[in-house]
């Protein structure tokens, strides 16, 4: 909203209300359509892919396996044959077929493995623990990937509301230290609610219509980056204001010229967070794909809300709320290190840099070799209380073997070679052939989705080849995964770096100054994969990650590690092109220190938010991206760069040159007592 008349602000408020009505209660039913571990879809030239369409030619929603442990109770006590007896006729009930369960080599447990319809969710685990517990004298577990999956849709379903109080509860707290008033701090928070109601809206309607597959990961992500985008939105817009109120009475006026000078930053910071966002759709994983388009909406609705609705109310509520400053000032408390800044640039971003590898020495501690289900969810969970059950008494793989398709004329020599594979634990013939193919069923020693696991299934494919025999089941299933997701990420990262930098080029109409800022960002990613990884080994003895991880993390700290210093290097290059580029950096530096750092923070404080999530990867993303957002703003935005603008002067801007440097510069760059410069007023505290 570029020009605001008398009507117009009533007539968009008047519109956002309408939409905030209709798009209201998808906030809350988005987790409707929300599946909690997301999409596994591999493409159909993988093994495993192959084997489940043979299982399933029809291609209807696969049962998942659920293995039923029964200890002996008190503990240390035998199974006893009739205690055998009751397990066997209650599987048969609940299978329909007979079946015997298998007792463990300590004869203190047995367990069953059976089918669990995907539809059944945890009405039909209740059932199968109830009937299990009839069993006297044993204790009923229940493990396994339908196990786990009722426990994450149990856990996803109560976290969206804590989610989003968390992060609007640490952003309501930043608000009111850096506004000191209750006012402001509110419409900040109801713009932000505003853009997450409308985002959650739209991605209802593609996730409904099965055009964009939303699930708990997502939706927590979009949760947080919305909060955090349209607060850092508000918080320029509200600054420039109040810069333009200090010398100007008309609100109208003022708030159009705001508008004006905010919209290229905020355009241009969410064409770059969208841009490498929509990268992830090249990836090999369905769940990668859709969260570049959910980001890129989430974003689009950010900026729609900062743009039009939030100076509408502005305007409507007064110069009283902004309450822009009166009198002259020193520049504030960003003059001091601007004036340092000028002094010894070079002595400054090499200090930074130092500090920076330092931290990026510490990134190979980040492995990316994927963390098993049962360490990622909570210690309480029924599922992780199952599995620990069940690998005390039978191989950890029991729950979920591989399935491997042999030629019926090979089985047996197949099968002699899966059982001399390291890291299979034992044999078994499957239910029956399939299309002139037997089904072998191998129990691995290691977790399904476990790197040890992976590695089993890696060295069987070897050991397979030329047999025309195809290894699937979970493991094969999460190897390839995990595969595709690799392979994934050395397209994607490069082409994120060339979006970003393109997307810079064209901002900036230069060509050095965004490969230093592409360059500055890379280096204070692996910055806070180091400081990262270093706490993840304090916090939970292990720095092991999923590929993912990584990828979004990356992702997000390159295209918000840009964004923040597009707002810096904006204001600088506005400054610059007046008066010089050193003059540029010490207003820039002052004008924005305040307002970007407050940004900062409160951004970080939301993606940390996502450490209250029930599932390790995403409070591990959180943790990231809220320390690299940190890294960012606190020494890279406020230090590196300025001082590395400085230090190159006019070469900058290479090459382009700016009139204000070919102009003798100014002798007091940063403004003092007195000084009218519209830079002393911008800070966005009163």
């Amino acid at each position: 909203m570029l020009r605001l008349n008398r009507a117009r602000p009533y007539i968009v408020l008047l519109l956002w209300l309408i939409l905030a009505v209709a798009a209201g209660p998808y906030t809350v039913r988005l987790g409707e359509v929300a599946q909690a571990g997301g999409d596994v879809t591999l493409r159909e030239t993988t093994e495993s892919a192959q084997v489940e369409r043979l299982l399933n030619p029809a291609g209807a929603q696969a049962a998942l396996p659920l293995a039923v442990i029964w200890t002996s109770r008190p503990e240390g006590e035998q199974i006893t044959a009739r205690q055998q007896q009751a397990a066997r006729q209650i599987v048969i009930r609940l299978t329909g077929t007979a079946g015997a369960p298998v007792l463990s080599q300590d004869g203190r447990a047995m367990t069953a493995v059976i089918a669990a319809e995907p539809d059944g969710g945890a009405a039909r685990l209740a059932a199968v623990a109830k009937a299990a517990a009839s069993v006297g004298g044993t204790s009923v577990h229940l493990a396994g990937p339908a196990a786990a999956q009722a426990d994450l849709d149990a856990a996803f379903s109560h976290t969206d509301g804590t989610l989003l109080a968390v992060a609007l509860g640490g952003v309501l707290l930043i608000l009111l230290l850096v506004y000191r008033s209750v006012i402001m701090p509110l419409l900040v928070i109801v713009s932000s609610l505003l853009a997450l109601a409308v985002a959650c809206a739209v991605l209802y309607a593609l996730a409904r219509a099965d055009w964009l597959p939303i699930d708990g990961q997502t939706q927590g992500i979009v949760f947080v980056l919305v909060v955090g985008a349209s607060t850092d939105y508000a918080l320029l817009l509200a600054a420039r204001a109040r810069e333009e109120l200090a010398e100007q009475p008309d609100t109208r006026r003022a708030m159009t010229a705001a508008c004006r000078a905010t919209a290229p930053p905020v355009l241009a910071s969410a064409a770059t967070i969208a841009c490498a966002m929509m990268t992830l759709v090249l990836s090999g994983l369905p769940s990668e794909r859709a969260l570049g388009p959910a980001v890129a909406i989430a974003v689009a609705c950010c900026t729609a809300v900062s743009l039009t609705f939030l100076p509408a109310v502005l305007v409507l509520c007064g110069r009283r709320v902004l309450r822009p400053p009166t009198g002259a000032r020193s520049g504030g408390r960003w003059a001091r290190p601007a004036r340092a800044l000028e002094h010894r640039p070079r002595r400054v971003w090499a200090g930074c840099l130092v500090l920076l590898a330092a931290g990026a020495a510490l990134a190979p501690l980040l492995a990316p070799t994927g963390v098993p289900l049962h360490q990622a969810l909570p210690a309480n969970t029924p599922s992780v209380a199952g599995h620990t059950a069940l690998v005390r008494h039978f191989p950890a793989g029991t729950a979920s073997p591989l399935v491997v398709l042999a030629p019926a004329a090979r089985s047996a020599e197949v099968r002699d070679r899966i059982a001399s594979t390291p890291g299979v634990a034992a044999t078994a013939a499957g239910p029956a052939d399939t299309g002139g193919r037997a089904q072998i069923l191998a129990t691995l020693s290691d977790s399904p989705d476990s790197a040890p696991a992976r590695h089993t299934v890696a060295r069987l494919r070897s050991s397979l080849a030329g047999t025309g025999a195809l290894v699937g089941g979970q493991s094969a299933q999460l190897a390839d995964l995990h595969q595709a997701s690799v392979d994934g990420h050395r397209l994607i990262m490069p082409l994120v770096l060339t979006v970003v930098l393109a997307v810079l080029i064209v901002l900036l109409r230069c060509l050095l100054l965004p490969l230093l800022l592409v360059a500055a960002a890379w280096v204070s990613l692996f910055t806070a994969f180091g400081t990262a990884a270093l706490l993840f080994r304090l916090v939970f003895g292990s720095s092991a990650t999923e590929p993912a991880v990584v990828l979004f993390s990356f992702v997000f700290l390159v295209a918000l590690g840009v964004d923040y210093n597009i707002f810096l290097v904006h204001w600088i290059r506005a400054e610059a092109v007046r008066h010089g580029t050193t003059v540029g950096v010490s207003r820039g530096l002052v004008t924005t220190g305040g307002v970007i750092s407050a940004a900062g923070l409160i951004l970080a404080a939301t993606f940390a938010a996502l450490t209250v999530m029930p599932l390790l990867y995403l409070a591990q993303i959180g943790c990231i991206v809220a320390l690299g957002v940190l890294i960012d703003t606190l020494l890279v935005r406020l230090f590196l760069v300025p001082a590395l603008i400085l230090d190159l002067g006019p070469r900058t801007w290479w090459p382009a040159r700016l009139p204000g440097d070919r102009r003798q510069p100014a002798t007091d760059s940063v403004p003092r007592a007195g000084d009218p410069s519209r830079a002393a007023a911008s800070t966005p505290a009163a």
